[in-house]
Parts: structure tokens; C-alpha cells; sequence
């Protein structure tokens, strides 16, 4: 236990000392703007670009793993999405953001990091595609259910225009088929691309955790919100028990896979789950409730599912 303490303490006092920072520097949460584009466009991407250029794709992730990885996303989001439904008499687009906090993991900021970090570089593959999938599935979700709301009316084939674009548009999705085309190709980047590379993936982990650490400082607290007594145990503890049943029971898959899928589903909601919600004006405290204490309860649900799979 205190060898996995001692793997994830650095990585989560990264979180602790930007939280620490936002609350003492008193600095606009605008400044962030361009550290979050400096880890959402350089310095992610070109970690998974690094890792995932080096891969042999013969022993790549299989359809059948990533298929139940992101079926048991949904089912997560289904049934966060389900009781939201029952308990606010069907008001949708609250629903879809508690559906949000429950199934939607920072699989960005903390996912490589972690699994770096936990199972070595080969867990950056099924961590890569699982992240690629996961969120292809919620910009599915999230546009066409706030379509549903009442009053509100799309057209279809923009809907869906819109949907593609934002799948395809995502850096980190653009840096993992960028990997994958290089690794087919055996591509490798002459040295001073490889250098500037090695620079930014280098700079990923710790600006992003400490980035996450000063957005939470920076969106207090001011109440907890009930829904969260079931939808932070949702996220933290039913997602990843949900993971590993079914990957056990539909496998055999490589062991390492399990784990990164395993880990990955433990982690606490994305700060995703707050933008989407002030994109569409909807749930906005609460949500950022939802990352802030999954956030703070996954520093020890995270250290001990660690513990578990290894």
C-alpha cells in the first residue's frame, strides 16, 4: 500500500498544489485559458502521439475490449440518466447532466498520467482508444438530448454535422489516429521534431493535474448537492466494478488492458461534465460540485482501486 501511495502521491499533490495556488494567488479562473490550450491542443496530444507512435499495432486493443469498455460507459450513463429522469419528473436536460457526473471520467487529464504511471507506456493504447471512444460517445449524447428538451428544435442533419465535427475535431482523437497512421508506418520524426515532442509530452502530467487542482480552487464549494450521495459512488465505485465484471466474464483480454480500462472507469467526473452543463445553462453549480468532491473522494477510491489491481 505505501508503494502505490508513494506512486499516485506525486501525481495527486500536482492537484493539491494548483488547488493550494488558485486560493492563494486570487488570480482570474481566465487565466486559464491558455494553460488549458496549452494541455488540451499541445502538450496531451503530443504524449499520445509519442506513446502510441511506438506501438506494435499487432497486439493492439481489440473491437470486442474497446465495444465493452464503452457499453458499460453507457450503461453507467443510463442509469444516472434514469434516476435523474424519476426524481426531477423528466426534466431531460438536468438529467443528462447528472448522467454526465456519472459516467464521464477525466480520461484526459488524469487517465495517462495514471496509467503511466501505474502499468507503464503499453497501458497508453487501451487508454488512448478507451478515452477516444468514451468521449465520442458523450458528444453523441449531449447535443441530441439537449435536442429533446422542450421548445427546442434542431435540424437533423446539422445536429449530426455538428456531432461528426466534434468528434473528429478533438486533438486528442486527431493525436491517437496521428499515432496509430505513424506506428503502421514506422514513422519516425526527425530529431528536432522528436526533442519538441519529448518537451511536450514531458509537460502533460503535471500542467494538467495542476490545472485541474486550480479550477477546483477557483469554483468554490457552496453546497453539496444530494444528488451527489448516489452519483459520486455511481462514478467511483459502480463504474469500475461494472468494468472489470464484464471484461472478465465477455474475455479473455490481456490483463494489462483490464487494468487501464479498470482504472480509467474509477476515475472521478471530467471537467467536461461543468462546461457542458454552461454550455446549455443547465445544472452549472452542481456540476461543478459533482468534479470538485469526485475529485477530492477519487484521491483515495483511485489509491486503492491502484492497490487492488496490482
Amino acid at each position: 500500500m505505501l508503494q502505490v501511495f508513494g506512486l499516485v502521491a506525486p501525481l495527486f499533490t500536482m492537484i493539491i498544489l494548483g488547488y493550494i495556488a488558485g486560493k492563494l494567488a486570487k488570480l482570474p479562473i481566465a487565466g486559464l485559458a491558455w494553460l488549458n490550450f496549452f494541455v488540451i491542443y499541445l502538450a496531451l496530444p503530443a504524449l499520445f502521439f509519442k506513446l502510441l507512435s511506438k506501438i506494435n499495432l499487432a497486439e493492439f486493443v481489440s473491437v470486442k475490449f474497446l465495444f465493452i469498455t464503452t457499453y458499460a460507459t453507457f450503461i453507467i450513463f443510463i442509469l444516472s440518466f434514469t434516476i435523474a429522469v424519476w426524481r426531477s419528473k423528466g426534466d431531460i436536460g438536468a438529467a443528462a447532466i447528472q448522467g454526465f457526473a456519472g459516467a464521464y471520467g477525466n480520461v484526459g487529464y488524469m487517465g495517462p498520467p495514471l496509467a503511466l504511471a501505474a502499468f507503464g507506456a503499453p497501458a497508453i493504447a487501451p487508454a488512448a482508444m478507451i478515452f477516444s471512444l468514451d468521449n465520442a460517445l458523450h458528444f453523441i449524447l449531449a447535443p441530441s438530448l439537449m435536442a429533446l428538451r422542450k421548445g427546442q428544435k434542431q435540424n437533423p442533419f446539422k445536429l449530426m454535422g455538428k456531432i461528426v465535427l466534434a468528434i473528429l475535431s478533438h486533438p486528442f482523437i486527431l493525436a491517437t489516429i496521428a499515432g496509430l497512421t505513424a506506428a503502421a508506418m514506422q514513422f519516425i520524426p526527425p530529431a528536432p521534431v522528436d526533442k519538441a515532442l519529448a518537451l511536450l509530452a514531458g509537460a502533460a502530467a503535471p500542467c494538467a493535474l495542476f490545472t485541474m487542482g486550480v479550477t477546483a480552487a477557483l469554483r468554490p464549494l457552496k453546497t453539496v448537492p444530494v444528488e451527489l450521495t448516489w452519483l459520486v459512488p455511481i462514478k467511483l465505485l459502480l463504474h469500475p466494478l461494472l468494468v472489470y465484471a464484464l471484461l472478465t466474464w465477455l474475455g479473455p483480454f490481456d490483463p494489462l488492458y483490464i487494468k487501464t480500462a479498470v482504472l480509467l472507469a474509477s476515475l472521478p467526473a471530467a471537467t467536461n461534465v461543468f462546461v457542458i452543463a454552461q454550455q446549455y445553462n443547465i445544472w452549472q453549480e452542481r456540476a461543478s460540485s459533482a468534479v470538485v468532491v469526485s475529485t477530492l473522494a477519487a484521491m483515495v477510491t483511485v489509491t486503492m482501486v491502484i492497490y487492488l489491481l496490482r
